[in-house]
């Protein structure tokens, strides 16, 4: 029986680094949204092994099938649940790679969803919860893809919380900036502390009270005053991310523009759907090469 899922991507709309471990490795607080445009994920059920095939706009860039994270995340399930159902995944590529917008790790999540009820697993059972961290960091997060804020390496997540729908830009200007790059340029000493991200804040008040469940406005408001540490060594790497931005902030009815994850994928977020869809047309008669998609997060 053939099993469908949808991959959204991932949107950091905050993005605090708190410090550097001293395993080399970065301890964060981001504010993550899921956007109602990304890639699909089919499997088939059937044989004695797994395998994918890659299609779409950008299956192009998605690189060589064996290396793909929906094929490394149903190996790893597959060794801790050795009953779990192969078959052929088929995969449509529509996120741009190594975007900010977790599309690898979103699919992986999809592909782990899948197989979970194809083996009548929950998502909750340990050996899938392990398969997702082990997969990727950001994987965890993508298997349940509701909002909530993200700690840690990736693996430490907060409840669901229920905030308004976003009418949003995404844009890509085709350029890579890799993470690790990333993290060298931002140059953090080892043990020291950075402050807090106050999206900490809007989480306690988003589960404590369900006003900010009705108000947009308030949400954004609250919003602007959050941070994305990554995107000024970004915007030194690949200087067209600030060109995207700058774009994006002299966009009429654009409330807040900023970068997602560690680039180079930028958002602004909108007062309207109609608002942000007549940004994309005027981005993109300028920029034609560039991704650009108008969506909703949340």
């Amino acid at each position: 029986m053939l099993r469908d899922a949808f991959a959204p991507a991932k949107v950091n709309l905050t993005l605090a680094v708190r410090r550097r471990r001293s395993d080399g490795y970065h301890d964060l607080e981001s504010l993550v949204v899921f956007a109602r445009t990304g890639d699909d994920l089919s499997f088939a059920p059937g044989g004695t092994d797994f395998a994918l095939i890659v299609k779409g706009p950008a299956a192009a860039a998605a690189g060589p099938d064996a290396d793909n994270l929906v094929l490394k995340a149903a190996h790893l399930l597959a060794h801790r649940v050795p009953d779990l159902p192969r078959g052929l995944f088929t995969l449509t590529k529509r996120l741009p790679v190594a975007a900010g917008l977790g599309g690898g790790s979103s699919d992986a999540a999809a592909a782990l969803r899948l197989l979970a009820e194809a083996g009548r697993l929950s998502l909750d059972d340990p050996r899938v919860m392990e398969a997702a961290r082990l997969t990727g960091s950001d994987v965890p997060v993508c298997l349940d893809p509701r909002t909530r804020m993200m700690r840690g390496t990736g693996a430490d997540l907060g409840q669901a919380i229920d905030l308004p729908s976003l009418p949003a830009l995404m844009i890509n200007p085709r350029v890579a900036v890799p993470t690790p790059d990333v993290f060298r340029k931002l140059a953090l000493e080892p043990g020291r502390e950075c402050p807090a991200d106050p999206a900490a804040r809007l989480e306690r008040h988003a589960l404590e009270s369900s006003s900010l469940a009705r108000r947009r406005a308030d949400l954004v408001t609250l919003l602007v005053g959050t941070r994305n540490d990554l995107e000024p060594p970004a915007i030194a790497l690949a200087p067209v991310i600030g060109e995207a931005l700058g774009l994006l902030r002299q966009a009429p009815g654009c409330r807040l523009a900023r970068m997602s994850g560690s680039g180079a994928t930028v958002f602004g977020l909108f007062d309207t759907c109609r608002a942000s869809a007549a940004a994309a047309q005027q981005i993109r008669a300028v920029h034609p090469d560039w991704w650009i998609k108008s969506t909703m997060l949340g």
